[in-house]
């Protein structure tokens, strides 16, 4: 009998869950390991934040995957021994044949004082929902959506933070004495698909008039006031603060070796592989340089489909088959533009000498294929 082990239950891991579970045989083990009770779709959070869903529509129960005869850990993971390919949870220590790191990136707000202190996380749930609130009230003033630090997870994310924003305050008669911002600590909207794309995203905030306050890296944050800092000695002022948090490697993966604190995991581009043999890495938690001298964003596409990759080299040497495909570098993404409109992009991340990315010209079906996705991921895992 094999034991695979994966630690997270995001995107990645659950790719990796059910691709291990049609290809080995029963009696072979996967076990899941997830401090939460649940799986979030984080896609779905951008819908949340601004009331077409409601928080029991973008979660379900992690213990249905015991259905599947997939085995759910639940509580935090205390250590990663990569040597011994190993996990312990608690008071157990969990050994097998190969085990994939899924862990994502943590959220770390407490890296800028003072905004811990705002509730308008949005990558979480009780952030969307607190987003939700304060937008129902918001009858004048400046929203402000913030991109703290980079890098940071769905480049597309706080741009279409923004442009649902609009939607909503549009739609409810309030656009006109509201006005929307994006302040961002990167210099351009999702740049490593290309300077083509980055200024399709300008246009779509310009056409809306969304300002974009790109190379500003918020310094403090004063809640009871309501004023931004920056490093650049700019001040701002907001009514609603709707916010992307610091990303930082878990610590129980730096502390395993895997990562340094200020980093992200190395990996064979390809097959996902850590330096230790059959210990892997995919998704979030990875640091994949491009050819261009940029990571390899961080986005839902990549975890799943570095997943499967993963899955299938792992079962392929459980069972003594021969390799099989490897990850491309190819994704996609859709980017929401608020009131059922919506863009898509794809390419292959991984063309040289720079990632080679189309945008496609925005429209309803665009907006129409993500929610059939949404669909199509619940009833595929649930």
């Amino acid at each position: 009998m094999a034991r695979v082990l994966i630690a997270g239950a995001g995107v990645g891991g659950l790719a990796s869950a059910h691709r291990l579970r049609r290809q080995l045989a029963d009696s072979d083990e996967i076990v899941v390991f997830d401090q939460s009770p649940m799986h979030t779709f984080w896609p779905s959070l951008l819908w949340l934040m601004t009331g077409t869903r409601h928080a029991d529509q973008v979660q379900r129960p992690l213990t249905a995957l015991k259905e599947r005869k997939i085995t759910v850990v639940h509580g935090p993971i205390t250590a990663i021994e990569p040597t011994d390919k190993a996990v312990v949870s608690g008071d157990v220590r969990w050994a097998g044949d190969a085990l994939i790191i899924a862990l994502g990136a943590d959220l770390d707000p407490s890296l800028v004082p003072g905004l811990t202190d705002e509730p308008g996380n949005f990558y979480t749930v009780a952030g969307a929902q607190a987003v939700w609130e304060q937008l129902q009230t918001v009858d004048q003033g400046r929203v402000v959506v913030l991109i703290s630090r980079v890098p940071f997870k769905c480049p597309a994310a706080p741009y279409e933070a923004a442009m649902l924003i609009d939607g909503v305050l549009r739609k409810r008669h309030r656009r006109d004495r509201v006005s929307v911002e994006v302040w961002a600590a990167e210099p351009a909207p999702m740049g490593v698909a290309g300077p083509a794309v980055s200024q399709a995203v300008v246009n779509a905030l310009t056409e809306r008039g969304i300002a974009y306050q790109p190379q500003h890296v918020v310094s403090e944050v004063d809640a009871s006031a309501r004023v931004l800092t920056f490093q650049e000695a700019t001040a701002v002022s907001y009514d609603l603060l709707a916010y992307v948090p610091p990303h930082r490697v878990p610590t129980v993966v730096a502390e395993a070796g895997l990562a340094p604190a200020d980093g992200w995991v190395a990996v064979d581009p390809h097959t996902l592989e850590t330096r230790f043999r059959d210990v892997f890495a995919i998704g979030d938690v990875t640091g994949i340089p491009l050819a261009l001298g940029k990571p390899l964003p961080k986005a839902g596409v990549f975890a799943h489909r570095q997943g499967e990759v993963v899955a299938d080299l792992i079962a392929r040497r459980i069972t003594g088959r021969e390799t099989g495909p490897t990850f491309d570098g190819v994704g996609e993404c859709f980017i929401e533009m608020g009131r059922g409109i919506a863009g898509f992009a794809r390419g292959n991340f991984y063309a040289e000498p720079t990632p080679a990315v189309h945008a496609y010209k925005p429209g309803r079906h665009w907006h129409a294929g993500k929610v059939a996705f949404e669909r199509h991921w619940w009833a595929q895992w649930w």
